[in-house]
């Protein structure tokens, strides 16, 4: 079947070059090498995975071939400048294309980067911040919402659907206005005070990191019901009767 550059990109087939690039952006930010220290080899392959895709798909001339042939009919496309049927399509370095996609003027006001692997120089524009290269954006304090849940739900579990609204910034640097639907898994058991985190949901700004969107579970008070840990506790008003057994 070949490989599906809309579904790495995570497109349909009629997305367009605003579409492409936003989410090359947000993926590409998201899957860099560097900013995945910990699981470098995986995202040294996604990245260049993005890559490619956004590659194909950008050029007007690999997009229609790939959509009438798949990935074997890019094999067959004589390269740039080329007459004969030699190699066909050969992905550039996914480097050159991060750092031609972002541009010197960006890339110097968002990231403080003035020179980086196809723009004057090879350093990268993540791995530079801790060698002195430039400010690292500063992450601000996570956005902390309350997540009001009955004891029913804290009992049982539920799925809750959270609508947000943030600002981002689109394919040009300019700030708009993205919604978005979270959804968040209420786990039985959960208490009072339980934390749900979504990293960078919050906004986008120049020279800064997006905030970390945080719910935290606020237990509604019940009618009947009084929550202790994993207890339940129970007032009931009884007459002295009753509570020594006696029958009225």
């Amino acid at each position: 079947m070949g490989v599906d550059y809309y579904g790495i990109l995570k497109v349909d087939k009629n997305a367009t070059d605003d579409d492409l690039k936003k989410a090359y952006r947000k993926l590409a930010m998201k899957w860099h090498p560097d900013k995945n220290p910990n699981n470098k080899k995986e995202a040294e392959a996604k990245f260049k995975q993005i890559s490619e895709a956004y590659e194909v798909l950008n050029d007007p001339q690999k997009r229609v071939i790939y959509d009438q042939y798949g990935e074997e009919g890019l094999k067959d496309m004589p390269p740039p400048g080329s007459s004969g049927n030699s190699s066909g399509f050969n992905p550039r370095n996914a480097e050159d294309i991060f750092a031609e996609f972002l541009g010197v003027d960006e890339i110097s006001i968002r990231w403080g980067r003035r020179n980086v692997r196809g723009f004057g120089g090879g350093e990268n524009i993540f791995r530079t911040y801790s060698e002195g290269g430039g400010a690292m954006p500063r992450k601000p304090p996570p956005i902390e919402s309350k997540l009001p849940c009955t004891l029913e739900e804290l009992h049982s579990g539920s799925t809750r659907k959270m609508k947000i609204s943030r600002t981002v910034m689109d394919a040009n640097g300019r700030h708009t206005v993205e919604t978005e639907i979270l959804t968040i898994e209420v786990k039985p058991g959960w208490k009072k005070g339980t934390k749900i985190t979504f990293p960078d949901k919050g906004n986008e700004q120049p020279n800064q990191l997006p905030a970390d969107l945080v719910f935290v579970i606020d237990e509604k008070a019940h009618d009947v019901y009084q929550r202790d840990g994993n207890d339940l506790i129970l007032n009931h008003r009884v007459t002295l009767a009753e509570a020594i057994g006696a029958r009225p």
